[in-house]
């Protein structure tokens, strides 16, 4: 009997031990490979600088930034070892003596209240298994602590550890933690806020000092105490490290300017790089975006759009509707280079990420009007002191085209008194474009016209060059949105965006030379290898001559006429205002020789901005407040003048050449073989007018 039961237990033995390798073995052809830790990459912060050099913004699933061992204070490494593994440098990758005090500790408990994991054994769990409370899994763990103190130095271990776990407030790594709790980085912690951290892991939310303070200083206490306990700190360092304060508030670590820049660029490139790589890959991504200007831009824009709102709401009130907020966008480009360094896309991109600078699609307006008159001045078809008839005008369609019936007021009134109703309400058989404020001026200059904005005259400007010439030049200068092939288009009719118009006007500013706009110079990955690189594209669309001409006649435009708010600047600069139909869009495009930038302002649903509100008075303003910010570390500069320009004393009065005693005579810029050659001297029914060109706002394309 005695006989059959030790036979009973020694194959009962050997069966456990046999089932027993059998499951060891299946668990260990489980395992992943500790090879795998060679190529092991965390995840990853992906960094996004301005063209300084300065963090823009992070992109994560979980912020870490990696350091090597060297660059984390000896402090925090003993405070870790203190608190959570006080053997690490003796033992093998498993504590016998932790894991029997943490038994003892259970059994009096009653229940499992403290593990025994070493920091290689929380490390090998961390990367290679999940969290579960199973047999087989702390059976993985054990084979795995094993493989990593074989092949790894303690060094390696513990570099892995304090960059892999987890600190609560969203940081992964010490030196995130050390940034959101501290607002440094982890090389320079003292060591009251190196023992607050390291005690952090256990518990993150439970011992974090931003919700629970009394705990986090008992935590950090505990932590002082075994690193004096074990000979890392005096007496008196403990003392004083007891007494620090702890953080109250988590340091800033959401970016607070550029949202719509960073959005952008996501959006661009996650399709790219993937997700992965783009968030959790550790890229550098260096951009052009200047953050000062930047953030002078959303605080001119945003500033002015509240200002707007609070004058807005009497009307609001006075109609019984909700108070709407009014949008805005502007946008930046070096015109020597097309880099992007200024976009916002609204005024607040938490309550809504439509970027309004490249999304966006408006009516011109006015500021449309400067690609038909460099049309007719690069074809040499009328110069700045080509004379236009400023007179009211009706257009009948016939069926083919429209037709300009009469410029004559009595003609005008005839006509309307003749027209049936349907005639009257159908656009598609008469157009009757008017001024803004209804006023016309009869003969003015053509550097008048535009600078006064008068739809009258670029529409005879069209007329005369074609809406396919207009359409190519706009083409030119970088306009891609489709545009309407008609006479209307003088007037800015067609829908574009704010960073074409801006990139259109960037051409006239660098000389003719169209530079493609572009938002990243490079991306580097995590070992420095360089994935992307852009060098600016270069065409040479317009002679520096014509560019030049068009700056000197839109130079007026800031001077005496309707972007006359820009003159506040006190530096060269040229631009156009835009107002389209009703007050619905109001823009300003202007440019100096360093910096081309735009503004839109408006409703996104097309609500009136109000019968007063123009391009001059509603979006030259934040143009003007934000270039004086944006520019006030840079030379003030005048436009480079190109070779073969000639220079004329011009008569206002008549466009001719000015004799030397000519009232009001100025001098104007032409292209070679354009300049007039003859003189205009005797005296005319517009002597006794005023000839000052005035400043009010005449831009809204009113009647088509």
């Amino acid at each position: 009997m005695k006989y059959k039961i030790t036979l009973f237990f020694t194959i009962l033995f050997a069966a456990v031990i046999i089932c027993g390798s059998i499951y060891t073995k299946k668990l260990i052809n489980e395992l992943p490979s500790i090879d795998n830790l060679e190529n092991y990459t965390p995840s990853i912060v992906t960094k996004i600088f301005d063209r300084n050099g300065k963090v823009i913004s992070e992109l994560f699933i979980e912020r870490r930034v990696i350091v090597p061992l060297k660059d984390i204070p000896v402090n925090l490494q003993n405070a870790f070892i203190a608190i959570e593994d006080n053997d690490f440098y003796k033992h093998w990758g498993i504590s016998t003596k932790g894991i029997l005090r943490a038994f003892f500790k259970n059994l009096v408990k009653g229940k499992v209240s403290q593990g025994g994991s070493t920091i290689t054994q929380q490390l090998s769990k961390t990367i290679f298994l999940t969290s579960e409370r199973t047999l087989s899994r702390k059976i993985k763990e054990f084979l795995l602590t094993v493989q990593l103190e074989q092949q790894y130095t303690k060094e390696e271990i513990l570099q892995l550890y304090i960059n892999q776990i987890y600190f609560g407030a969203g940081g992964y790594g010490a030196e995130s933690a050390s940034k959101i709790y501290f607002g440094k980085s982890v090389r320079d912690l003292t060591l009251a806020e190196a023992a607050m951290i390291a005690g952090l892991p256990k518990a993150p939310n439970y011992y974090s000092p931003l919700k629970h303070p009394e705990r986090a200083i008992k935590r950090r206490a505990v932590v002082l105490s075994r690193m004096k306990e074990l000979g890392f700190i005096t007496e008196e360092e403990e003392k004083e490290a007891s007494a620090a304060a702890v953080p109250k508030e988590k340091f800033a670590q959401e970016q607070e300017t550029g949202h719509y820049f960073v959005e952008y660029l996501r959006i661009l490139l996650e399709p790219k790089y993937g997700t992965n790589v783009l968030h959790k890959g550790g890229l550098k991504i260096y951009t052009t975006l200047d953050m000062k200007m930047q953030q002078a831009a959303e605080k001119a824009l945003k500033e002015y759009l509240s200002d707007f709102d609070t004058k807005q709401m009497s009307y609001f009130e006075k109609e019984d509707m909700e108070l709407k907020k009014v949008q805005g966008a502007v946008m930046a480009i070096d015109p020597k280079t097309g880099a992007i360094r200024v976009m916002v896309g609204g005024r607040d991109f938490k309550e809504t990420k439509f970027n309004r600078a490249v999304q966006a699609k408006r009516q011109a307006g006015s500021s449309f009007k400067p690609f038909v008159y460099l049309s007719a001045i690069d074809k040499k078809l009328m110069t700045p002191s080509t004379m236009l008839e400023d007179e009211q005008m009706v257009y009948v369609f016939d069926g083919n085209k429209w037709n300009l019936v009469s410029r004559k007021q009595s003609y005008i009134e005839d006509l309307a008194e003749k027209m049936t109703p349907e005639d009257l309400i159908d656009p598609m058989k008469v157009w009757y474009p008017v001024n803004f404020g209804g006023r016309y001026r009869g003969e003015v200059l053509l550097r008048e016209a535009l600078a006064r904005s008068l739809n009258t005259c670029a529409i005879q400007v069209i007329m005369d060059v074609t809406p396919d010439t207009v359409i190519d030049y706009a083409r030119k200068l970088g306009i891609k949105s489709p545009l309407t092939n008609s006479l209307s288009l003088a007037l800015g009719s067609s829908d574009v965006t704010l960073q074409e118009m801006v990139s259109a006007f960037g051409t006239l500013a660098s000389g003719g030379v169209k530079t493609e706009p572009y938002f990243i110079t490079k991306i580097i990955d995590k070992d420095g290898k360089i994935l992307e690189e852009t060098l600016p594209e270069e065409e040479e669309v317009l002679s520096p001559q014509t560019a030049f001409v068009m700056t000197n006649i839109l130079r007026g435009v800031v001077e005496k006429g309707s972007g006359y708010a820009a003159r506040a600047l006190g530096r060269p600069c040229a631009g156009k205002t835009g107002t389209s139909n009703d007050s619905v869009d109001a823009w300003f495009i202007g440019y100096t020789p360093q910096l081309v930038a735009g503004v839109w302002v408006g409703y996104d649903d097309r609500t009136t901005l109000g019968s007063k509100s123009t391009g001059g008075s509603v979006a030259c303003p934040v143009w003007t407040t934000f270039m004086k910010d944006a520019l006030k570390d840079y030379p003030v500069v005048d436009f480079t003048e190109p070779k073969d320009i000639k220079w004329a004393l011009i008569d206002p009065k008549t466009g001719l050449l000015a004799l030397s005693k000519t009232k009001n005579a100025y001098l104007e810029a032409f292209l070679d073989g354009t300049v007039p050659t003859t003189y205009y001297a005797r005296k005319n029914k517009y002597d006794s007018e005023k000839t000052k060109i005035e400043t009010e706002e005449e831009e809204e394309p009113e009647g088509y």
